[in-house]
């Protein structure tokens, strides 16, 4: 049992803690955190403050951003990536690139055990630079790889002891040297690289048939260049860009270790998905987004990945917007609200047996694909993740085309192979291990 329930089973689902010197307020269990996020959404819609990282972010861009600047970037970020037809090539289409190349990485591998965590992140972030920049890197780009280094290394180093010390006494902190600054050189650096995107960019920037993410900001720079309250800004534009590197970057590439290894552990379970593949989707043409509606089994094995590896167990904290009253209390305007996921995602009322990795979870009598409400791994409300259904279309057609080609083998016995989480903090994270992908023979 996780300390958050068993502090809940003393004081109840709703109660509070100190952070150095700062109250936060923690949620339990599915009903409080719906009753907070769904019901109560506009009260709980700010973004609380993660000091040890949105200090690299200057409360702009869109995941720590609040007020109108959220409202404004959230708002044209939705709308460019639902709506994007940008250059002659769908999300969709950019995804089954990737995943095919993915695939000719791995059979490079020669079926011999090899460490998933680079090839992968590359993968899930060529993607990102897809959407963003317009082109993908070869993964033996210099520049790509030391880009991914960065970012694995900040989601790393977000998790550290060093940055929960830091976001319980950041005044204090912040004038002392150590490694709790290692964070934000990482950020730095990343935002060089990202600037450096960005000016190629504007040279032959065409406003009128923008290309890609940045292209689109930038023609939305150059029309409210002359208001003086425009949200669209270099700096907005630079952090937008920076959130949606981070968040589509590590999150999904996580989520598809965690996989792999559960079905390492669950081979039967594995199997289960190939016969699923083979009879929908064949060997001879590539998954697509449409085929996940004729693939329950699959559908529910992804969800059930997300929800046993309950990959951000936190989430990023809330504040309330205005005096709210909530469940007999009154929580002042500005106070921070840990709405706790793995509390929803581990919830004895709502999944039975949450310690086992079951995908019949997702599934009704008849084996047909059932939604869970307790099921929250992109959070809910106003501050869901905006990128859910791009992460939940990369989730789909990694893991099919992945499976489709191959069949995961691990090199050490079933009962050895550990489903612990190396890091539990803000996020977890999965054991480092090695698989050995074999070419299939249909």
């Amino acid at each position: 049992m996780s300390f958050s329930w068993q502090m809940s089973e003393v004081y109840g689902p709703v109660f509070t803690i100190y952070l150095g010197m700062h109250p936060i307020v923690i949620l339990c269990g599915y009903k409080a955190v719906k009753e907070a996020l769904v019901d109560q959404a506009e009260e709980f819609s700010g973004r609380g403050q993660v000091p040890a990282f949105s200090k690299d972010f200057n409360k702009h861009g869109v995941v720590f951003s609040n007020g109108e600047r959220w409202r404004k970037l959230r708002r044209f970020s939705l709308s460019t990536l639902r709506n994007f037809g940008m250059g002659k090539r769908s999300i969709e289409e950019r995804i089954q690139e990737e995943a095919q190349c993915l695939v000719q990485e791995f059979h490079k591998m020669h079926g011999m055990p090899f460490d998933p965590i680079s090839i992968l992140s590359h993968a899930v972030s060529n993607v990102i630079c897809s959407i963003v920049f317009g082109n993908r890197f070869e993964y033996h780009d210099k520049k790509f790889i030391r880009l991914n280094k960065l970012i694995t290394k900040r989601f790393r180093v977000a998790n550290s002891s060093q940055a929960m010390l830091y976001n319980m006494f950041p005044e204090f902190l912040e004038k002392l040297p150590g490694p709790h600054h290692t964070g934000s050189k990482c950020s730095q650096e990343i935002i060089g690289f990202i600037m450096e995107r960005i000016k190629m960019q504007q040279v032959s920037l065409d406003p009128s048939a923008p290309q890609n993410f940045i292209d689109c900001f930038l023609a939305k720079m150059e029309q409210e260049k002359h208001d003086p309250n425009t949200e669209f800004t270099m700096e907005n534009l630079v952090m937008n860009t920076f959130n949606l590197f981070f968040a589509g970057t590590e999150t999904i590439s996580t989520t598809l270790r965690y996989g792999f290894l559960l079905l390492l552990k669950h081979p039967q379970i594995q199997e289960k998905v190939h016969e699923e593949i083979d009879r929908v989707i064949g060997q001879d043409r590539n998954p697509n987004a449409q085929d996940r509606n004729k693939m329950p089994y699959t559908e529910a094995v992804l969800h059930e990945i997300q929800r046993f590896g309950d990959v951000l167990p936190m989430s990023l904290p809330h504040a309330v917007t205005q005096d709210t009253q909530f469940r007999g209390y009154v929580i002042p305007k500005g106070t921070y609200v840990y709405a706790l996921l793995n509390t929803v995602h581990y919830d004895q009322q709502h999944h039975a047996n949450p310690e086992e990795f079951d995908p019949g979870r997702f599934l009704d009598s008849h084996g047909c694909f059932k939604k869970l409400e307790a099921f929250m791994p992109f959070s809910v409300g106003k501050r869901a993740c905006l990128g859910e259904g791009l992460a939940r279309m990369e989730l789909f057609l990694f893991f099919t085309t992945i499976l489709q080609s191959f069949t995961l083998i691990s090199p050490v016995p079933h009962s050895e192979i550990s489903l612990e989480p190396t890091v539990s903090g803000l996020s977890r994270l999965p054991m480092k291990y090695q698989v050995k992908m074999v070419p299939r023979r249909c």
